[in-house]
């Protein structure tokens, strides 16, 4: 054969293009993965997807917890940790009332998953502006927090935020949609795999992006806003000033910190967050009533 039918017949190999069983195989696998993963999550009435038991996350949540606090230097004495210690203690005796609250208002379940939480808490010497509750109840107060906290309210405020994370199993779910993103990139692969290698490049680039700026990005954001409003409602059920969230967040906000778009970032904008906060603020104020009997001065 001629040159020119060497050079056609390279070309029609190099343009076979998109295989579609791959993506037919991942189409079904996900269908099947959701309906049979997918659960009535109990403070929020949403579907969540999950394949992890609340126990196989506190087990990994207690080796990481484990792992952080052998690396870093832990207070064990002192004001400080005497006042964390109290904070955290009231925020979860609350959380079952904030439970009940949201299962009635949503027309959810209660939560099953009590037994899974053993709660600890540490405060870490550090300078970073961080707190953080693992799943199975392990949280961690960084000491570079409390200047901007300023209070036990502002404590409060971000305490109850990463035990809303942990109590709504965020980081169970987002295991769960690791998992999907792996088999669907390895399916991409396979699906790219004839195309010529620099458009192969090209698509899963743009994959790559859609999956990250389309999906995880906003499905992270969601769960920021989650916590936000679970954490909200544990710090007024559990008696302290629901106001000084959003302060919290101004003060956070004023720290002038290069943050990205938010569509970029993992969190939503400050300015965001704290609207958010000021619209969910009468509720909250309407259940420190309910178990407080008082509210605090509206500012």
């Amino acid at each position: 054969m001629g040159p020119f039918g060497n050079r056609s017949a390279g070309q029609q190999s190099s343009r076979r293009g998109l295989k579609l069983w791959p993506i037919l195989l991942f189409g079904l696998y996900f269908g099947y993965y959701y309906l049979s993963h997918s659960n009535e999550a109990s403070f929020t009435g949403r579907k969540q997807l999950l394949d992890t038991t609340a126990q196989e996350e506190a087990a990994l949540g207690l080796q990481s917890y484990q792992e952080i606090l052998q690396q870093s230097q832990v207070v064990r004495s002192g004001p400080l940790p005497q006042q964390i210690h109290g904070i955290a203690q009231r925020l979860v005796e609350a959380a079952p009332k904030v439970e009940a609250y949201l299962a009635e208002t949503n027309g959810v379940p209660a939560s099953t998953d009590w037994g899974a939480y053993e709660w600890q808490v540490s405060v870490i010497e550090s300078d970073q502006v961080n707190a953080f509750c693992l799943p199975g109840g392990k949280i961690a107060v960084y000491t570079g927090i409390v200047p901007v906290a300023k209070n036990s309210d502002g404590l409060a405020a971000v305490m109850g935020h990463e035990i809303a994370h942990a109590l709504l199993r965020h980081g169970g779910e987002r295991m769960a949609q690791q998992k999907l993103v792996q088999i669907g990139s390895i399916a991409a692969s396979m699906s790219t795999g004839d195309m010529d290698p620099g458009q192969r490049q090209m698509v899963m680039a743009a994959i790559g992006a859609g999956t990250q700026y389309g999906v995880l990005l906003p499905f992270s954001r969601s769960h920021e806003s989650e916590a936000d409003h679970v954490g909200l409602l544990l710090s007024a059920a559990a008696c302290f000033d629901p106001q000084e969230a959003p302060r919290l967040w101004e003060r956070m906000a004023a720290l002038g910190r290069q943050k990205p778009p938010e569509f970029m970032s993992t969190h939503p904008a400050e300015g965001t967050r704290i609207s958010q906060l000021n619209g969910w603020m009468s509720e909250a104020m309407k259940v420190r009533q309910q178990f407080c009997g008082t509210t605090p001065t509206l500012q």
